[in-house]
């Protein structure tokens, strides 16, 4: 079965906006964990506009599934990332401005820096992740890089599964099965819903891992968390 990894930003999100600690996303991981997911997952910015480095710390001392830390691998997110020691590690190319990530790595063209950082945290035993768009070329350009697995950046899939979800889903079947001939793991996310996400865990070999945040947050809203985590799950069996 794939893994679901649940995003818990938009809940900090909901609580920055107000102050104090509510909802408490410590108690949010810990409860996504209860209810069947096998993995949190935060991005934290160096605005901290949502996720803090503070929490990150606080999590690690708690969930008891695999713990994801995505983003730009910049000094001060080295570091965060270091001192927690993640099961994973997810490389996000994305500016220090951007609203969400927005695009996956050129990975011939950073092949250099990509390289180090992937050395970097396997000496402490991550398992590194880097996110990529669906092109076969950077997909195997990753593999140069040293990393553990690709994250497909599914926005393109999730834009245009509903017009025509055959040709939406063609180039990350692409991209997936370039990966397994690499011998890299394929996780995705980005705008995967209850809606496209069954037909993408059915038609892409290798998926090992999703990791949804937004989609999950507003479904919570009308359906409640431990029901929405659920609906997920089933999607992936």
């Amino acid at each position: 079965m794939t893994k679901l990894s649940v995003n818990i930003n938009k809940i900090a999100t909901l609580r920055n906006s107000r102050g104090g600690n509510m909802p408490d996303v410590i108690q949010a991981a810990i409860n996504c964990e209860k209810f069947g997911a096998q993995g949190i997952t935060v991005h934290p910015r160096p605005d901290e506009r949502h996720i803090r480095y503070s929490d990150v710390d606080a999590l690690k001392e708690v969930i008891t599934t695999e713990f994801n830390i995505e983003g730009n691998p910049i000094e001060s997110f080295v570091k965060l990332v270091l001192r927690t020691r993640p099961t994973q590690v997810t490389l996000v190319p994305d500016a220090v401005n951007a609203i969400t990530s927005n695009a996956g790595w050129d990975t011939i063209r950073n092949k250099a820096f990509l390289t180090e950082i992937c050395k970097t945290f396997h000496s402490e035993g991550i398992r590194c992740s880097i996110f990529v768009d669906p092109v076969v070329d950077m997909v195997k350009g990753a593999k140069e890089c040293g990393c553990d697995r690709v994250e497909l950046y599914t926005q393109a899939y999730a834009e245009g599964y509903g017009a025509n979800r055959e040709k939406a889903i063609e180039p990350y079947y692409k991209a997936a099965c370039a990966a397994v001939e690499c011998g890299l793991g394929v996780n995705g996310g980005h705008d995967l819903n209850l809606d496209n996400l069954k037909y993408f865990n059915d038609t892409i070999p290798g998926l090992l891992e999703v990791s949804i945040g937004h989609a999950i947050i507003c479904d919570a809203i009308y359906m409640g968390l431990e029901n929405t985590v659920k609906a997920y799950l089933q999607q992936l069996r």
